[in-house]
């Protein structure tokens, strides 16, 4: 069934506005958010994740321009697949991480602050999902404090520990990052709607992620110290569809990683 909200541009905050991508799955829930931040009155635009190689998709992001800037949150196809097609449609360099991803311009790195459309976006590495993970706090002016997340908080469920690339400790570290954010301080995620306070959703992430690792030193206290990923999915996730165990295998790949660590 068609998403009411494809090719829609749907104002969020005063300074950001999204786009879905169509590319519904169990891993992108309805689409990948591509976000599209200015100022009011300002003509030019900051867009985070493309999205994936989608020219229709592609060319609705590049009609919200001229584009200033592109921001990826990290690496994966769904989120920065089209970054190249994109920045060919129009014009604009691409910031991310992971300088292979990076098009005419600079990495970014902890910290940055980028200041492009009437806004300001600081960077935060919360890596862990996978490890060039970036999270943006965007203020400007008259707005309320919002960070854009990508994969690293959803808009409903929790995201993937995307193992090898992706490592629970510094994902821990980056939801803990995160709890300490100012309340109030509204999430835009990379997939699902957005949440109205990042401090109790990473703190909400956080218990989830302890709740996990008991369940997961159970299994193994139940298998065997030397179990496989996959028997302890089976187990922990047995009231789970089996279409989500390969991603749930990652996660707990990552989960046993840093309980063997």
């Amino acid at each position: 069934m068609t998403h009411p909200l494809y090719g829609e541009l749907r104002s969020v905050t005063p300074l950001a506005s999204v786009l879905l991508a169509r590319n519904p799955s169990a891993m992108t829930l309805e689409g990948t958010n591509s976000w599209v931040l200015r100022a009011p009155g300002v003509e030019e635009c900051v867009v985070v994740d493309p999205g994936d190689e989608d020219d229709e998709h592609l060319e609705r992001v590049a009609e919200q321009g001229p584009v200033a800037l592109v921001l990826l949150t990290h690496r994966h196809h769904d989120h920065a697949g089209g970054a190249a097609r994109f920045a060919e449609l129009t014009g604009a360099p691409v910031r991310a991480l992971d300088r292979s991803l990076v098009l005419g311009s600079e990495a970014l790195g902890d910290g940055d602050v980028v200041a492009a459309a009437g806004v300001e976006l600081r960077v935060v590495a919360t890596p862990g999902h996978t490890s060039d993970s970036l999270s943006f706090l965007l203020s400007g002016p008259d707005a309320p404090p919002t960070v854009l997340t990508g994969d690293t908080v959803l808009g409903r469920g929790t995201t993937v520990i995307a193992h090898p690339d992706g490592v629970l400790g510094p994902y821990l570290e980056s939801l803990r990052r995160l709890a300490d954010l100012a309340p109030g301080t509204a999430v835009l995620p990379g997939h699902g709607q957005e949440l109205p306070d990042a401090p109790t959703v990473a703190q909400a992430y956080l218990a989830h992620r302890e709740q996990r690792l008991d369940q997961v030193r159970a299994a193994l206290d139940a298998l065997g110290p030397a179990a496989s990923a996959r028997q302890v999915v089976e187990t922990v996730y047995a009231d789970v569809d089996e279409s989500l165990w390969p991603a749930a295998e990652l996660s707990v790949l990552a989960q046993l990683e840093y309980l063997r660590g």
